[in-house]
């Protein structure tokens, strides 16, 4: 268990001179670029050195938090979880065997001190110090009260976790994080450190962690992300925590977006900004930015359970039925193809639909999408099968006896888009649909 956060919260480093090096935006917003930008979103701001641009974001509010961030030193609370960043390994060369959890989050920082100073002031919050997957979803609850009670006094979050189900941590507060503040996870690929002769930590060949901590606290503090919900930084890359996924068991450029291809860069002093997600069209509307799924309103033990069966060759029906009779009110299935399970898993599926679970179509194939649907049948589209769990979770916890509504929401929030079709007259963009 965590103590509360503000006795967790230590401040490690001072306000430093210089300011923080913020970031330029290439990606624009469909909705802008149809007709004139609206006269209330400031001019994009001229780059400064080491900086991309230019700006074309059409959103007042995003304008203003990366230009405010040009001029004075953001804090960035950084939120330890535990993983391969914060291990100690056998030896300097032992890349593959080592120990989770065993450096402190405070240290990290301090490691890598005092130049982080430089970008931002930094906190730190010890939430945990465990492997990635060791965490429950209670704990997840947890987690995303956390993020949100240090975006009240902090410009933005990173959350370090290991990387086997980093995408999880980070699709999770991309649904439930109400703020519009960057949140980002990152982790790393290498251990942290190893112990020498003499017990004192000495850092392993080419590990990762130092560089992926420092920039994402970078990130963070340039306020580039600003209304693009949880991104997922690693390897000089972020991406967007709906779209990532982890493709490879040890490679360090492991996380890729698959068809739709990383976020954006970071070059040493240049943060790049390729592309945005959806969710920026409604940037100058918070309440239309924000996902329905506010944990403060619903306790934790409220949240049903959901899981995952796998299509393959003759795969049997048994586990649909037990997770049926387990109490499991929601599944996702990884079909094969475009979606397809076998025989006796659609039979199963049928008699659980009958008892009221609720299913979401997925394909193993990692990506490309399921359409259709039916009754209890929910198409996840392009959603991959671990994704789509955890948000037909949330569907459900908020929805409990409304199918309609979480047909909606995993349709919708699971796969958004931006508007096609032009703004109404005297609105900003994100203001004129329904």
């Amino acid at each position: 268990m965590t103590e509360t956060s503000m006795d967790r919260r230590t401040t490690l480093l001072t306000r430093a001179l210089a300011p923080v090096l913020a970031a330029g935006v290439t990606a624009a917003v469909v909705a802008g670029a149809i007709g004139a930008p609206p006269a209330a979103v400031p001019a994009a701001v001229h780059a400064t050195a080491g900086v991309v641009e230019p700006a074309s974001i059409q959103s007042a509010a995003y304008t203003t938090a990366v230009s405010t961030a040009r001029s004075t030193t953001p804090t960035v609370t950084v939120i330890g979880t535990g993983g391969t960043i914060s291990a100690i390994a056998d030896s300097r060369s032992s890349f593959t065997s080592y120990r989770s959890g065993r450096i402190a989050i405070e240290d990290l920082v301090a490691q890598i001190s005092p130049e982080i100073g430089e970008v931002a002031d930094v906190e730190t919050i010890q939430f945990g110090n465990s492997g990635s997957s060791g965490y429950t979803i209670a704990q997840f609850h947890e987690l995303t009260a956390v993020v949100e009670e240090a975006l009240e006094t902090s410009d933005g979050v990173v959350v370090t976790s290991g990387t086997d189900t980093m995408e999880e941590f980070a699709y999770w507060l991309d649904l439930t994080v109400q703020s519009r503040k960057p949140v980002v996870t990152t982790g790393a690929m290498r251990p942290w450190g190893a112990l020498d002769e003499n017990g004192e930590q000495v850092q392993v060949f080419g590990t990762d962690g130092p560089a992926n901590l420092y920039n994402a606290i970078k990130l963070a503090a340039s306020q580039a992300t600003y209304c693009y919900g949880t991104v997922l930084m690693l390897n000089e890359e972020f991406h967007a925590a709906r779209d990532v996924t982890k493709t490879s068991s040890y490679r360090a450029d492991t996380f890729q977006s698959r068809e739709f291809g990383v976020l954006g860069w970071i070059d040493g002093d240049n943060i790049k900004v390729g592309r945005a997600p959806a969710r920026v069209e409604t940037c100058d509307n918070p309440e239309r930015w924000a996902t329905p799924f506010d944990l403060s309103t619903i306790e934790a033990s409220d949240l049903p359970r959901t899981e995952v069966v796998w299509g393959y060759q003759e795969a049997g029906g048994e586990a649909i039925t037990a997770f049926a009779e387990a109490g499991v009110e929601g599944i996702v299935t990884a079909g094969t193809g475009a979606g397809g399970i076998s025989s006796a898993q659609r039979a199963a599926r049928t008699a659980a639909v009958a008892d009221g679970v609720t299913f979401v179509s997925t394909t193993r194939t990692g990506s490309g999408s399921v359409y259709g649907g039916g009754e209890g049948v929910i198409a996840g589209d392009d959603l991959i099968p671990q994704k789509a769990r955890l948000l037909l979770l949330l569907s459900l916890a908020f929805a409990p006896e409304d199918p309609a509504q979480v047909q909606e929401w995993v349709t919708t929030l699971g796969n958004p888009e931006f508007e096609t079709t032009a703004p109404v007259a005297g609105t900003a963009p994100g203001q004129g649909k329904a």
